[in-house]
């Protein structure tokens, strides 16, 4: 994958010699990777925006989906361009495969950047548990794909209740598809997996 940083971010701010994405959540002037600020985000998916450069969508853009997302028929986070997508693979835990579980962190009690925050004029977003990410603390990585699509067919998802935009559809022509990551299998499974892949060499 390429790793170096596209030309469209070269001006976004650098943490930790990463580029910051232009939807991440930034608490007390510190990236937060991993962590969506919501109000960039529905910025994003109104205005057809790139997540990582915040630059206006091209012809075609890619998209990041998990079994999750195909299932509920749109993916919840901005679309990426062609050039900053492959950035994102490669540097990104979850995308890279460096990053083999979801985070612990208890939810009602853990800030969203981490950290305890008793400054009580940061405008920090409220930290509300959801049954998806309680029921993926703590699993295994699941398989991410990326899916290219075509700015023609650039739908948004709209919640039911208040109308939100929520991601973007799945339920559209997908020009092409592209494994990122499989999922990770837990330890019991990893260790009989190698247990079958020594198995087969040694009958081999």
């Amino acid at each position: 994958m390429n790793s170096a940083v596209p030309v469209r971010c070269l001006a976004r701010p650098l943490a930790g010699g990463l580029v910051v994405p232009w939807v991440s959540l930034v608490h007390n002037g510190h990236a937060v990777f991993g962590s969506l600020d919501a109000g960039r985000a529905r910025t994003a998916f109104l205005r057809r925006l790139c997540q990582i450069c915040s630059q206006p969508l091209d012809e075609r853009f890619f998209v990041i989906v998990r079994p999750a997302d195909q299932k509920q028929g749109y993916s919840p986070e901005p679309a990426l361009h062609p050039e900053c997508q492959p950035y994102a693979a490669a540097h990104c835990p979850m995308l890279n495969g460096t990053a083999t579980q979801y985070r612990t962190r208890p939810v009602l009690t853990a800030h969203p950047a981490g950290r305890p925050c008793s400054d009580p004029s940061c405008p920090c977003p409220v930290q509300s548990p959801d049954e998806g990410h309680c029921a993926r603390s703590g699993q295994p990585a699941e398989r991410y794909e990326s899916w290219m699509i075509s700015a023609r067919h650039y739908r948004l998802t709209p919640h039911s209740g208040t109308g939100i935009p929520v991601g973007i559809s799945l339920n559209v022509p997908i020009l092409r598809k592209r494994v990122l990551r499989e999922a990770a299998l837990p330890p019991g499974h990893a260790s009989l997996l190698a247990l079958l892949r020594t198995a087969l060499d040694l009958e081999s």
